[in-house]
């Protein structure tokens, strides 16, 4: 109990604390600036919401079964998941999603391609287009074929009806303005989610002040790898890939900018972006030292899922014991809505992204037509591959894009020293991409080599791109004192 209230602690404090440095100290957020929902008003994207409001939906679109799922599986490496959730929250996450979602605020509104562009020059730009709009329809499609599984094992009447209902659903929610489904309904299901996890929270902590569950506390043998598998399921890089949202996952950087067209002032950013990943990251927290003691602990999470039950299976069954009826009904709920309302903004952002890239006027249906019908096209055509597929690229493709956005954070605070405070943190995540690709299995697009050979090639690689950007960095910093001397 101890190290888990320690972390949830540690996370909250991470808002009040290390989040006031971010907005006030790195990027000196300015509440007289007026923001692109009230100078760029078109009703369709560019609408101003309330805050909490704002909050809640910018809290759902980054969450879905992320923070679930990702940290039942990551789980299964042992308490060393509770480490990277709470310190690559605080520190990486929540900072990546507040600079994503500030600088598209300051960029008008615009998606990440276009911000990577502004700071890391055209090639990045192009590059970015095509690989978001590869990755965000995998993301949707995935969110298209589990929901569509779970539905059709619980209500069988053929995997394709719900496949084309879940479609039909992604296209209104894509074409029809943000306030209309979006601003509407997204915030209750926010709170569906949050509620799931206090409550599983809440009885956790019960029995463990009465002695019917014993919470397994973080120590030195933890510092282990706890994996029924470990030669292949490697805890170093493998758990960093695992466990992206909770931790840091680039696939926020591309939902930012969707509520940065929404957001009324720029002193609500810290709660919006900051603070819903902080809220994500406690969301994981929840359930992955949930899965870990529900078990008995990682081996006995390993045995379970060696016998057959998935994240899904694993979050029925423990809602089912400790919450009752009302708890499983909650349970299925939260597992079948919430990728799907991951998924429509999924499809959302590409829409967005592509208008931004065609200069295309999204206010005309027929523009959002224009953009929408191939995109969903190229998605049916997607859905007939296996979910597993599916996810296995998914879940690199996040880091990978969540160290892009991190490298053009550090380029953006590069006049100062005070790009250390991203760049550090993208040199990190550099190292794992590199790493992962170096030493993951071929099945997870990695290429299967020695780990230390990986370990060796990503180190040089993370450290060559520190040192060129700091070289760069410094050279700025001299010209913009010089300029500023004249």
């Amino acid at each position: 109990m101890f190290t888990f209230l320690c972390c949830i602690t540690f996370l909250i404090a991470g808002f009040f604390t290390y989040g006031r440095f971010v907005e006030k100290k790195l990027f000196e957020a300015d509440p007289s600036r007026p923001t692109p929902c009230i100078t760029m008003s078109d009703g369709v994207d560019y609408a101003p919401m309330k805050t909490w409001r704002v909050y809640v939906i910018q809290f759902l679109n980054i969450a879905g079964l992320g923070p679930i799922f990702g940290a039942i599986l990551g789980a299964a490496y042992g308490p060393m998941a509770y480490l990277w959730i709470t310190l690559g929250c605080v520190f990486m996450g929540a900072a990546h999603d507040y600079f994503s979602g500030m600088m598209s605020i300051r960029a008008n509104g615009r998606s990440m391609p276009i911000i990577v562009g502004q700071y890391l020059g055209a090639p990045a730009r192009k590059f970015m287009n095509v690989f978001l709009a590869i990755t965000l329809i995998g993301v949707g499609c995935s969110f298209v074929t589990g929901p569509a599984d779970l539905l059709n094992n619980m209500m069988p009447v053929s995997k394709v009806f719900w496949v084309v209902l879940i479609f039909a659903y992604y296209i209104i929610a894509t074409l029809l303005p943000i306030n209309k489904i979006i601003g509407r309904i997204y915030p209750f299901l926010g709170a569906l989610l949050l509620f799931m996890a206090v409550a599983v929270a809440g009885v956790m902590l019960f029995k463990s002040a009465d002695g019917s569950l014993h919470m397994l506390e973080l120590s030195a043998d933890s510092f282990r790898n706890y994996h029924a598998d470990p030669q292949t399921h490697i805890l170093f890089p493998m758990m960093f890939v695992i466990i992206s949202c909770g931790a840091i996952s680039g696939f926020h950087a591309t939902q930012s900018p969707m509520m940065a067209r929404c957001i009324k002032s720029e002193k609500h950013g810290r709660l919006v972006f900051y603070g819903a990943m902080i809220t994500e990251g406690i969301v994981a927290m929840i359930w992955a030292t949930a899965a870990i003691n529900y078990f008995g602990g990682p081996e006995g999470l390993n045995n379970a899922a060696a016998a057959g039950n998935t994240p899904a299976i694993i979050v029925n069954m423990l809602c089912n014991d400790w919450l009752g009826k009302i708890g499983a009904v909650i349970a299925v709920l939260g597992v079948v809505v919430c990728p799907i309302t991951t998924g429509d903004t999924a499809f959302r952002s590409i829409r967005l992204m592509l208008s931004d890239a065609l200069k295309l006027d999204q206010v005309p249906v027929r523009n959002r037509l224009m953009i929408a019908v191939p995109v969903f096209a190229i998605a049916a055509f997607f859905c007939m591959v296996d979910f597993d597929v599916l996810w296995n690229y998914v879940g690199i493709s996040n880091q990978i894009i969540a160290t892009i956005m991190l490298w053009t954070c550090s380029k953006y605070l590069s006049k100062t020293p005070k790009h250390l405070f991203m760049s550090i943190p993208a040199t990190f995540l550099t190292y794992i991409c590199v790493s992962f690709f170096m030493i993951a299995p071929h099945v997870n697009g990695g290429l299967s080599l020695n780990p230390t050979a990986g370990y060796i090639v990503a180190g040089v690689v993370a450290l060559a791109a520190f040192v060129t950007f700091n070289i760069y960095s410094i050279k700025r910093q001299k010209s913009f004192s010089a300029r500023r001397t004249v």
